[in-house]
């Protein structure tokens, strides 16, 4: 709850500058009327989430505003680009003013005026391009990660074990079930052994897993399917997703594991329960305990190699505790939208964004996923689809760094 009242806040400060922003851009004869269009725009997004946040997010009129919604999300973007370049252009302009030694004139300030319309129109065609980029990035063929991974301690008949990993798909309004369907293909046609999931199956609402368990009905992996949640999975009563996949052939490791046989060699697979179970809808709904490493730890058998999955890379330790091998996890995006070269978005939420890391002979591998959230752009973090390969380490020293 208190993460929305922030929201909220920020948006009411952020369309409060803009407002002054617009009054200077726009004609003088509109200045009355925009106010009236922005709370117009956003009062769509306050009504919808206060449904959801009263748990009424399945009702037929928080459907109906949903589209709205998002509207209202992108126009956010169009807001911090305009007050960005407004900023920018308003110090250019008094610096110029000052290099001159001029005083404020009529004549100036109408040349002032001007200049940040320039400046506004430009950042609007250069957002344009960018979203166009973006979408194309989002909705377009997702890079497959095809990646060997030598671990020190892997068993014999475990090498060469292939893994399609599969998380973040966020099946609803921003992702189709054509979609869907087109990266199951892409997957199948990889001919992995184990088809996992790290969570995030839909973007809010239980009955969006639909279409998602139909794309990947009876999907060929000798050594099964297999899942956990994700915190959006979580917004709502999980129980219909859960129904969905297991009902659909994907088997729910939530705090659980299972024993796989390969050349003789018994694999411990499972997963962790993503926290948000413990606050389900933002209103404090336990559905569940949430990760549970030593009671996952205490039930597998001590002479298997284990194999973890969580959907958020921070709860790594959490899965190395139960005594992982290798954990996959996703959560990240690997930042979705990264406008700033070199720098990552994902780092607010922690160290781990995106590919493979070591510690202590340990790995763990954050995919960037597939789907999107929130705005349907991609920036400088293509999708993702995981293929990754178990290699024994020729090494018996071997100590990744």
């Amino acid at each position: 709850m208190g993460l929305f009242v922030v929201l909220f806040a920020l948006i009411l400060g952020l369309q409060f500058l803009h407002r002054r922003c617009l009054r200077q851009l726009l004609p003088d004869r509109w200045g009355r009327w925009i106010s009236v269009a922005l709370i117009a725009l956003h009062l769509p997004v306050v009504v919808y989430m206060t449904l959801r946040l009263s748990g009424y997010a399945t009702h037929g009129f928080a459907l109906f505003l949903r589209p709205f919604s998002l509207g209202a999300m992108l126009f956010q973007v169009v807001t911090v680009i305009n007050l960005l370049v407004w900023a920018a252009a308003s110090l250019f302009w008094r610096f110029r003013r000052w290099w001159k030694h001029s005083r404020v004139s009529r004549l100036e300030d109408s040349s002032r005026r001007a200049f940040l319309r320039g400046s506004a129109g430009a950042g609007l065609g250069l957002l344009a391009v960018t979203s166009g980029v973006g979408a194309k990035a989002a909705y377009g063929e997702p890079e497959i990660t095809r990646l060997e991974i030598p671990l020190q301690d892997l068993p014999e008949g475990l090498d060469g074990l292939r893994i399609a990993h599969l998380t973040d798909l966020h099946a609803g309004p921003l992702t189709k079930a054509s979609t869907l369907r087109r990266w199951r293909a892409m997957a199948e046609r990889e001919q992995p052994e184990l088809l996992l999931f790290t969570g995030d199956f839909v973007d809010s609402l239980p009955q969006e897993i639909d279409p998602l368990v139909a794309a990947f009905m009876d999907f060929p992996a000798p050594l099964g399917r297999f899942a956990i949640l994700g915190n959006h999975d979580y917004f709502s009563d999980p129980g219909p997703i859960w129904q969905a996949l297991e009902l659909g052939g994907i088997s729910c490791l939530e705090n659980r594991h299972v024993l796989l046989e390969r050349n003789g060699v018994t694999l411990a697979l499972f997963g962790l329960q993503d926290p948000m179970a413990r606050d389900g809808r933002f209103q404090g709904i336990r559905f569940g305990p949430g990760p549970m490493p030593q009671d996952v730890a205490y039930q597998m058998p001590k002479n298997a190699w284990r194999l973890g999955m969580v959907h958020r890379p921070s709860n790594w330790n959490l899965a190395r505790e139960a005594g992982a091998g290798l954990t996959l996890a996703g959560h990240t995006h690997g930042g979705q939208i990264n406008p700033i070269p070199g720098l990552n978005s994902a780092t607010m939420l922690g160290p781990f964004t995106e590919g493979l890391y070591r510690l202590e002979g340990k790995a763990l591998y954050v995919s960037r996923g597939l789907g999107v959230v929130g705005l349907p752009i991609r920036i400088a973090a293509p999708a993702e689809l995981a293929i990754l390969t178990l290699r024994r380490a020729k090494n018996p020293a071997f100590r990744p760094a």
